[in-house]
């Protein structure tokens, strides 16, 4: 696999037609479509970034929060493949974790862990859940104007909206976590004019496309997370990390990541570095069979709304 099957444009990728459609112009949809090249050329930065891995051991945020009596809540989803969720930081981040937790806890918020390590298979097959694919399908097809695309353009914004390049992962690296936000006193979720894992003009952290109020609520949340040590990740409103590759390039820093992709054992708590990080995930096979069996179960939906 080539760089050009991660660099194409979507003038040199529009299929054959899904559905008619009367608009040309969709200022989301076209505002979302630079957002993710945005985000694509974020990437490739990311992919030539140097990293020195520190070793720094994986530790349970739920053993931390209970030991420091902090409330924080754990998403119980089942993840890829049904496996259960790993809520797992790097050692270093602990401190920050557990400060930007209470500090929640002191607005009478709560702060709710998505997700934090993710091993090989579980962001392999992240977005080959069909209710995930099936919104990065019809994400793309809107942006392309009704269009199903080629199977290198929809490879190439797969990599981008869940990270199937080791290298770019964050969430491999043990260094990034995706939180929500509760109200104690209600139990409801604050707005951010979404909820955790929306794929749409309201996922980038500064959307036009949210109220007043969710976007004060972002800017809050943030505040937080980054007096606490983390940086947010502009593309996604849930996702802040640090000492990774993403926090290098976001913040212009030329020195190597202290946290890569890493192999964690379960039983003996060790990790080691991913020998082959700039390796997809997926290749474009697996892609194409995706989009196949996409398409299928989203006609069925919708015609099943018309009927």
């Amino acid at each position: 696999m080539n760089n050009s099957t991660f660099n194409q444009s979507p003038a040199e990728c529009r299929g054959i037609p899904f559905r008619s459609r009367n608009d040309q112009t969709d200022p989301a949809a076209n505002y979302l479509a630079a957002r993710l090249d945005e985000a694509h050329e974020f990437m490739m930065r990311v992919m030539k970034h140097p990293v020195a891995e520190c070793g720094e051991p994986l530790v349970h945020l739920e053993r931390a929060a209970a030991e420091s009596g902090t409330l924080v809540e754990f998403s119980r989803k089942p993840h890829a493949l049904g496996k259960p969720r790993l809520h797992l930081l790097r050692h270093g981040q602990i401190r920050g974790f557990l400060q930007a937790a209470a500090e929640m806890n002191r607005r009478g918020w709560a702060m709710r862990v998505e997700d934090g390590y993710r091993n090989r298979i579980m962001q392999k097959f992240l977005g080959r859940q069909p209710a995930v694919f099936d919104a990065m399908l019809r994400t793309v097809i809107r942006e392309l104007a009704g269009r199903i695309p080629s199977t290198e353009f929809m490879f190439k914004r797969v990599l981008t909206l869940t990270a199937q390049i080791p290298k770019t992962g964050t969430h491999m690296s043990g260094s990034a976590i995706d939180i929500s936000v509760l109200d104690r006193a209600t139990g409801l979720e604050i707005d951010r004019g979404a909820p955790y894992l929306e794929m749409s003009e309201l996922t980038p952290m500064d959307s036009p496309f949210i109220s007043p109020a969710a976007r004060e609520n972002r800017k809050a949340i943030s505040n937080i997370m980054c007096s606490a040590g983390f940086i947010e990740y502009p593309y996604e409103f849930w996702h802040y990390n640090s000492g990774d590759s993403y926090e290098s390039v976001l913040c212009d820093r030329h020195d190597p990541a202290i946290y890569g992709a890493v192999d964690w054992n379960p039983d003996t708590g060790r990790t080691e570095p991913i020998q082959d990080p700039d390796r997809p995930l997926n290749d474009l096979d697996e892609i194409k069979a995706e989009i196949e069996a996409s398409i299928l179960r989203i006609k069925v939906t919708d015609n099943e709304k018309l009927g």
